[in-house]
C-alpha cells in the first residue's frame, strides 16, 4: 500500500499538482510518512496541509491544550520531514471546542514559534465557518462543497472571499455519488463509511453522501447526468463546477488509481459552465436538493 500511494503522489506532482491534504489520523500517521518520503524528492514543489484532533477523543478539551497540540504538531513535522507545517488544520472539531477558543491561542503560539506557517479549520457547517471567521485568525476553511451542497456559496464562501480566507473544498464528489457510477442497488463494504455512517450513526451525517439519504441522492444525481455532456465524465464535470466558483482556493478529491488522478487533473481542462448552466444548477439545488440535506447544515 505504501509503495502504491507513494507512486501515486509522485505521478500527481509530475502532472503539476502542488497541494496535498492529509491528517495525522489517516492510517495512524502512515499517510504523513508516505508524503514525507515524497517531499524529500520534491523539495519546494508542494504545499502540504495536515490536520490534528482525530487521533484521540476529539471532544476532550485536554487534547487541545498547548502541550497536547504541540506534541501532535511535532509528530506531524517528524513524519512529514519538514521544519514547519504549511497549513495546520483542526480536524472537524465540535462546537464546544471551537467556541472555547483555547486552541486558537495555541495555534497562534505555534505560529510564533515557527512550527506552522498558517492554520485553519476543517468544519462541518456554515455556522462553524462563520464563527471561525468572526473570532479567530484562521487563514483557511476546509468545507464540504459540491453540486449537491451549494449553500456555502451564498454564505461562508462569499464571506471568506471578503475576508481573504482560503476555501478548501472537500467531499467534492459527495462520497462518489457524483461519479455517476452508483445506483440504488449499490452496496458498500462494512468498513466503508458509506455503509456504517449513511445515516450519521458514527459521525456527522453530512460527511457521507453530502448528508443526503442514499436513495434520494441517486435520484438527484440521475437528474444531473447532463453535466457530463462534452465534459468527459460526471466526475470531471462535478470537479469543474467547483473550481469555477469564485472564492474556492482548491479542491481535494481522493484517488485510488492513476486513472483517477488523471481524471481529477483533467477536470481543469473540460469546458466551463455557461452562465445559464450555472443558474440551472443553482435553481436545481435550492428547489430539489437543499431540503433533503441532513447534518446540522
Amino acid at each position: 500500500m505504501g509503495c502504491w500511494w507513494r507512486f501515486g503522489e509522485y505521478f500527481a506532482i509530475d502532472q503539476g499538482v502542488n497541494f496535498l491534504d492529509t491528517a495525522d489520523s489517516y492510517g495512524s500517521g502512515r499517510s504523513e510518512e508516505i508524503i514525507g518520503q515524497v517531499l524529500k524528492q520534491n523539495p519546494n514543489k508542494v504545499y502540504v496541509a495536515t490536520k490534528f484532533g482525530r487521533q484521540d477523543d476529539f471532544t476532550n478539551p485536554e487534547n487541545y491544550t498547548y502541550d497536547a497540540v504541540r506534541a501532535y504538531c511535532e509528530n506531524s513535522l517528524r513524519r512529514l520531514q519538514v521544519e514547519a507545517l504549511d497549513l495546520y488544520q483542526i480536524h472537524c472539531p465540535t462546537n464546544a471546542i471551537l467556541e472555547d477558543l483555547q486552541v486558537f491561542d495555541v495555534l497562534d503560539q505555534l505560529k510564533k514559534e515557527g512550527k506552522i506557517r498558517y492554520y485553519g479549520v476543517s468544519v462541518e457547517t456554515d455556522a462553524q465557518a462563520n464563527f471561525v471567521m468572526d473570532n479567530t485568525n484562521a487563514s483557511s476553511l476546509q468545507m464540504i462543497f459540491n453540486i449537491l451542497r451549494q449553500k456555502p456559496l451564498t454564505e461562508s464562501i462569499a464571506k471568506a472571499q471578503e475576508n481573504g480566507v482560503g476555501i478548501i473544498a472537500r467531499v467534492p464528489l459527495a462520497s462518489g455519488l457524483l461519479s455517476g457510477k452508483y445506483n440504488k442497488e449499490s452496496t458498500f463494504p462494512t468498513n466503508d463509511h458509506r455503509n456504517f455512517n449513511k445515516d450519521g450513526d458514527s459521525f456527522n451525517v453530512g460527511e457521507t453522501f453530502g448528508g443526503l439519504p442514499f436513495d434520494k441522492a441517486i435520484e438527484l444525481v440521475n437528474q444531473l447526468s447532463w453535466i457530463a455532456d462534452d465534459r468527459q465524465s460526471m466526475a470531471q464535470a462535478a470537479l469543474r463546477w467547483i473550481i469555477q466558483q469564485e472564492g474556492v482556493s482548491t479542491v481535494i478529491p481522493g484517488f485510488k488509481s492513476i486513472k483517477q488522478i488523471q481524471s481529477n487533473i483533467g477536470a481543469a481542462d473540460v469546458p466551463a459552465y455557461t452562465p445559464a448552466e450555472l443558474e440551472t444548477l443553482s435553481d436545481f439545488y435550492w428547489n430539489e436538493v437543499h431540503e433533503f440535506i441532513r447534518g446540522d447544515y
